[in-house]
């Protein structure tokens, strides 16, 4: 078994009106989400997964752990103002193409939002997949500004489609930064590929899922990996060692975009996951979620790619060395059909069509992820269908 916190702390021992990240682990700042730390010179960078997962994590998946997709700052302050002092790396087709880099601020059900272009951009070469160059940028210092003028718990949504080196929290003289108290909220643990890691959303805290349990009153963790669904044993055993009270898995679409896995290997695959889970947590409510609606895979098998107009397509041929490949709606029914067999109480299915189905075609530009709009639509809906029944604190 391999040990995983809810949160890490952050920071020193006594309320200050800075905290200087690159000191250390402390107990002043939780950062929810993040599993462990890439430790720099000037602060630290928040990773997903649990340090003993750096050896089994492909290389093209570390970069989906570090981008801090559903991570949070959460502290009590009695500030009017906070700010972030922080290094951006963000990805870009060029320099000039760069979005800007988004954060949250949450308290008392209300939301603020900040944003920078400032930072390292991540230049990407399309004739070159696994090619990029580094075009260096600076660090900068966002403020969410107007808070409540009294003791408040805040949590600060951290980019989710960008690295992050977090470097100091700050608020004004006078003014304190201090411990939280113990988050009341039922804790829910969901994993999934990029339409759960969300990187075409506008804002940190308009991810699907963080929209579904803000409505539900859940602590979200998010192990929405971008191309990187692939019911990987490290991330089974990191759900079941978590500190969490329900958990939703949806998979299906990356096993499909890239033709990872045949009918043959995906049905004990998915057995396996859920077996390494329910080994550690035998009777957590599970929600297993079939793919979202993706024009060409419906009834055809991947892989999947972008055309020429930038919209996602299989390709047809190559039939008699395609035995066992899957399409979207094969897929439904071999998850729907698990879940049947597995005589489970406490495992649910539910279709990834009602999250998003045919009708909501006109919100998924690139015919594989929804726009903003659509992740918006799909938490309230994820709320709505399955989360509300666990959403009551459960006292501690």
């Amino acid at each position: 078994m391999h040990p995983v916190s809810r949160t890490s702390t952050v920071g020193l021992k006594k309320p200050l009106n800075t905290i200087d990240f690159k000191d250390g682990i402390g107990d002043i700042v939780e950062v929810v989400g993040a599993l462990d730390f890439d430790h720099r010179r000037d602060g630290i960078a928040p990773r997903r997964l649990p340090a003993w997962t750096r050896t089994q994590v492909p290389e093209g998946m570390d970069p989906m752990v570090r981008m801090p997709s559903g991570v949070r700052l959460r502290f009590n302050t009695n500030a009017e103002r906070v700010g972030v002092h922080f290094l951006a790396s963000a990805i870009a087709p060029s320099p000039e193409r760069r979005r800007a880099i988004n954060l949250n601020l949450e308290c008392e059900g209300e939301l603020w939002s900040v944003s920078s272009l400032a930072g390292n951009t991540i230049v990407t070469d399309p004739d070159e997949p696994s090619g990029y160059r580094l075009v260096r940028g600076e660090s900068d210092t966002v403020w969410f500004k107007d808070l409540p003028l009294r003791d408040k718990i805040c949590e600060i949504w951290l980019p989710h489609n960008a690295f992050v080196e977090l470097r100091e929290l700050v608020v004004d003289d006078g003014k304190r930064i201090q411990s939280p108290t113990d988050d009341e909220r039922k804790r829910w643990i969901h994993y999934g590929s990029s339409i759960s890691h969300c990187m075409e959303a506008e804002q940190p805290a308009f991810i699907w899922p963080a929209v579904a349990a803000r409505e539900a009153r859940l602590a979200l963790i998010n192990l929405g990996f971008g191309g990187q669904c692939h019911l990987d044993q490290f991330v089974a055993r990191t759900i079941g060692d978590a500190d969490a009270d329900v958990i939703s898995i949806k998979v299906g679409i990356n096993i499909v975009n890239i033709d990872s896995m045949r009918e043959r290997v995906f049905v004990p695959a998915l057995h396996g996951f859920l077996d390494t889970i329910r080994e550690r947590k035998p009777n957590t409510p599970i929600v297993l979620i079939s793919p979202i609606f993706c024009p060409s895979a419906e009834h055809h098998p991947g892989p999947t790619l972008p055309n020429a107009e930038g919209k996602f397509v299989t390709f047809t041929g190559h039939s008699e060395l395609r035995n066992g490949c899957m399409s979207l709606s094969r897929v439904r029914q071999l998850i729907e059909q698990t879940v049947d067999r597995r005589n489970d109480d406490n495992l649910d299915y539910l279709s990834g069509l009602d999250l998003f189905g045919q009708a909501d075609r006109d919100d998924l530009p690139d015919d594989l992820h929804p726009n903003p709009d659509g992740y918006i639509r799909m938490g309230h809906r994820f709320a709505a269908l399955k989360l509300m029944s666990h959403a009551s604190p459960t006292p501690r």
